[in-house]
């Protein structure tokens, strides 16, 4: 599992803070939940959300990466789009990153490769400050498709292996309600198509409040763990999440029903 650390004052899910001595609390909570990865964002990739400067996140994200890194074996992502944010988290102990762009700027890559790092490669329609507008498309799972095997591509072109990369369709971003329902039923098909890893966020996301009423992010959490259950039984490597300790429990009981299932 992944969980989710916002040094933000502005998460959609409503679990932000800029706070040093908070954050670092928070991201050694959810470790002891359960969590392998810690994913450090210091920049809101909500819809609508407004652009950070590389200095002003790099204020919100160091110190606390720096200070996980010295209290934690767990691996630490932090969730960026510069690549002079991700060279300072790197050389301060980050493991991964997570680029909302899927590697856009072949700079990200260079980095990924130069540090051995991991790097999340997810699909976006659009930016964040648009990718909900009117979110189009012939074939979601096609064109997904597509996107993987071209950053893939670019990724091996800068000398990033297969084991350094992993996949996310990009639930919510850039998609409506049958786009995200669409790649989530293809969880099996992109798992036979890539042999890179998978990781699927779906925590708290408005799909989940659009179909079960449930306005406030904070509600969606029962929502978001049926998802969990249904994603690891489908094959998904990595779930990002929230509520670590529930999902947790959620992955434990399909593994137990899952076990030596003819």
């Amino acid at each position: 599992m992944m969980g989710v650390l916002n040094v933000t004052p502005d998460s959609f899910s409503g679990d932000g803070t800029v706070d040093v001595g908070a954050a670092v609390a928070h991201g050694l909570r959810i470790v002891a939940e359960g969590a392998a990865i810690i994913d450090v964002g210091g920049e809101s990739s909500r819809p609508g959300a407004a652009n950070v400067s590389a200095k002003d996140e790099l204020a919100r994200v160091l110190p606390v990466v720096k200070q996980l890194a010295r209290k934690t074996t767990a691996l630490i992502s932090v969730d960026t789009q510069k690549p002079a944010v991700a060279e300072a988290v790197l050389k301060a102990g980050a493991h991964i990153i997570n680029d909302i762009t899927g590697l856009r700027d072949e700079a990200m890559a260079k980095l990924v490769s130069k540090y051995r790092a991991g790097v999340i490669i997810m699909h976006m329609q659009g930016t964040p400050d648009t990718m909900q507008l009117d979110p189009g498309y012939f074939d979601v799972v096609a064109e997904v498709t597509a996107f993987f095997r071209e950053r893939i591509a670019q990724a091996h072109a800068n000398g990033v292996s297969d084991d350094q990369i992993v996949l996310d369709p990009g639930i919510g971003f850039g998609k409506n309600n049958e786009h995200n329902l669409a790649l989530l039923r293809a969880v099996p098909l992109f798992r036979k198509t890539f042999p890179q890893a998978l990781l699927v966020g779906v925590s708290r996301k408005s799909l989940i409040g659009n179909l079960t009423g449930r306005e406030v992010a904070e509600g969606r959490i029962f929502g978001t763990v049926a998802v969990t259950a249904l994603l690891v039984r489908d094959g998904v490597n990595i779930v990002r999440v929230h509520d670590v300790s529930a999902n947790r429990d959620a992955i434990v009981m399909e593994r137990a029903i899952d076990e030596n299932r003819s």
